[in-house]
């Protein structure tokens, strides 16, 4: 079994455990795809703090899969970075598994990996998307709606669709998996006004 097979499996347990329909068919997803192969990439330019990320004690185990398929993960800045303020875009990266132009094609579904930088605070914002992110490894200060919590590892959070959520990264950043469903597009997503940013 290669590595992104070993990968898109644990991850595809991972969603699995949301109890979703959506969630369901991500998980199907990432295994009918499971031995797809990505070819090698260009290391992200936050790749030595996603590296620490993945090293944390207290980190989900599949955690160790993905520092080992590092090499072959897509994480690019974010199709919405235009949208956001200042340098907040190279704070954050993420990689998308499945989605309409795949790599793994999704016609209604993305899902992959999210990874934002030690302290750093990602302003208010909302999407018409259902989105679940689940922690993998690190800790966050979370807002959805009127809620506010932390989250750890093997914690996950539900938006509904035009949910306002932020989230604040602890001192060591947070790596998480992130699942969107429904209206998946991007025009859509907006930052909000937020007394915090």
């Amino acid at each position: 079994m290669t590595t992104l097979t070993a990968l898109l499996h644990a991850l595809a347990d991972l969603a699995a455990t949301e109890p979703r329909p959506e969630a369901q068919a991500t998980a199907f997803a990432l295994c009918a795809a499971a031995e797809t192969d990505f070819p090698a990439q260009p290391p992200s330019p936050l790749d030595p703090q996603i590296r620490a990320a993945c090293a944390l004690a207290n980190a989900h185990p599949v955690v160790r899969l993905i520092a080992e398929a590092q090499l072959y993960l897509p994480w690019q800045a974010s199709p919405a970075a235009d949208r956001q303020p200042g340098d907040l875009a190279a704070t954050k990266a993420l990689v998308t598994l499945l989605a309409p132009e795949g790599p793994i094609l999704a016609p209604d579904l993305r899902f992959g990996l999210f990874y934002q930088a030690p302290d750093v605070y990602y302003p208010l914002h909302a999407h018409e998307a259902a989105e679940t992110y689940t922690i993998l490894s690190g800790k966050a200060l979370w807002q959805a709606g009127d809620r506010r919590f932390a989250l750890a590892p093997g914690e996950a959070v539900h938006h509904p669709p035009n949910l306002p959520h932020a989230m604040r990264a602890g001192p060591a950043g947070f790596l998480a998996i992130w699942r969107w469903s429904g209206d998946i597009g991007f025009d859509s997503y907006r930052m909000l006004p937020d007394p915090k940013a």
